[in-house]
């Protein structure tokens, strides 16, 4: 079974006319499959495996020399899984496709094949992740990323074509055929960290850093995927405890995020927010509002006010998004903010430099939350080890003896 003659005949034409003038924008057209505009559900298992059994199709196409007989064959094989509704032939044919394209990228001189390159990265993630979803949602699994670790090993060759060419890269250069490929590095490095991070395979984007940031590509890419970028690489350092450089790159991805991508933007805070709470740097109420990140709020509050409870609630409340995030822990480092702020009230409410153990327990016990003068000595030597305390613990007179001078020192919380 093939496509109509007609559809056949459209796709040929397409391809053939954007190749034969090194249109990239025209390429990119050309090789986009209609995901997003189709109801792919799902379908046989089986299907017309492109990659092991070959295209079903026999078009010919040659321009300038080259063959693009296989390109044109395997887009036409991935048209022709998704007006079948097969999720499983669609990704085979779209990795054929891949294959084929970067075989031909090494036969092509400049850099005009890039976007197509791009799109058809682009492509494969999305078949490959929608593939596996639909084999682990049938199957009752979770954890099968056949495909997807697949589709990472084609959008590896593809960031090695780019990145290894020797044409020197000349940043806002058009593309054309004396252009270097590696204005496409960086789009892919994105792509290759969307999938490393869905597969939890982080140690994996290590790789990707040193060669992107050695030759500075990180530096020349379009607005949009430096801002990918950092967001990642943002990411990436939250997830090492490199909190400060986390924050450095969210906030230049904020900062440079284009005003309408709303969406954009609340993904970066779902990371930053954190980042910055546990810095001692707290959101207001109105850029929660803004962005309808109302998880944050009961943790904010409780952190502001030292209510302990509101803070833990929040946090229960929310555990399962915030794992999923998987920004929990970070979170759950700010309750010592909160520890600190709940102490600085009461020795606000007492007036003196030493306050009895006791007082500290009956605030716990207040707060709903009962715990022993042992727990409580356990937090503030905690606290006083981090400096968010200046002071000691008399364990004799089970009282906590405060600096005079600036017992509770801003500087070591807001960092």
């Amino acid at each position: 079974m093939t496509l109509p003659r007609s559809s056949i005949n459209a796709l040929r034409s397409n391809l053939d006319r954007a190749l034969s003038a090194k249109d990239p924008a025209a390429i990119a057209t050309a090789v986009e499959v209609p995901l997003r505009n189709t109801n792919v559900v799902g379908g046989p298992s089986g299907g017309n495996s492109s990659s092991t059994s070959g295209s079903v199709h026999r078009e010919q196409l040659k321009v300038d020399g080259v063959d693009w007989s296989n390109v044109l064959n395997y887009l036409l094989d991935v048209h022709l899984a998704i007006a079948s509704n097969d999720l499983a032939s669609t990704y085979e044919a779209q990795s054929s496709l891949h294959s084929a394209l970067n075989h031909n990228l090494s036969a092509t001189k400049g850099n005009w094949l890039i976007p197509g390159i791009h799109t058809v990265c682009r492509n494969t993630h999305q078949t490959a992740a929608l593939a596996d979803e639909y084999v682990n949602r049938n199957a009752g699994t979770r954890n099968d990323h056949k495909r997807l670790q697949s589709a990472v090993t084609l959008l590896q060759a593809s960031y090695s074509k780019t990145l290894n060419d020797r044409v020197e890269l000349r940043p806002n250069e058009p593309l054309s055929e004396e252009g270097s490929k590696k204005v496409g590095v960086l789009y892919i490095v994105n792509q290759l960290f969307s999938m490393y991070f869905q597969l939890n395979t982080l140690r994996l984007c290590k790789n990707l850093l040193k060669p992107v940031e050695s030759r500075s590509i990180h530096e020349s890419g379009t607005m949009g995927e430096m801002v990918t970028y950092r967001y990642y690489v943002g990411r990436l350092n939250m997830f090492e405890d490199h909190y400060e450089l986390a924050e450095q790159n969210f906030d230049y991805a904020l900062k440079h995020c284009h005003k309408s991508s709303v969406a954009n933007k609340k993904r970066i805070l779902n990371y930053l927010i954190p980042v910055k709470l546990l810095r001692g740097r707290l959101p207001t109420n109105k850029l929660l509002e803004k962005y309808s990140l109302y998880e944050f709020v009961p943790l904010l509050n409780g952190m502001r006010t030292g209510n302990l409870m509101e803070f833990s609630d929040g946090l229960m409340k929310n555990q399962d998004l915030f794992i999923r995030r998987g920004t929990y822990l970070l979170l759950e480092k700010c309750k010592m903010i909160c520890y600190r702020n709940l102490f600085k009230r009461i020795w606000k409410i007492v007036g003196t430099e030493q306050i009895k153990l006791d007082y500290i327990a009956a605030s716990f016990k207040w707060l709903g939350m009962p715990i022993d003068l042992d727990e409580v000595e356990c937090i503030l030597a905690n606290l006083i080890f981090k400096s968010f305390i200046r002071g000691y613990l008399s364990h004799a007179k089970r009282v906590l003896v405060l600096s005079k001078k600036d017992p509770f020192p801003t500087a070591k919380v807001i960092k």
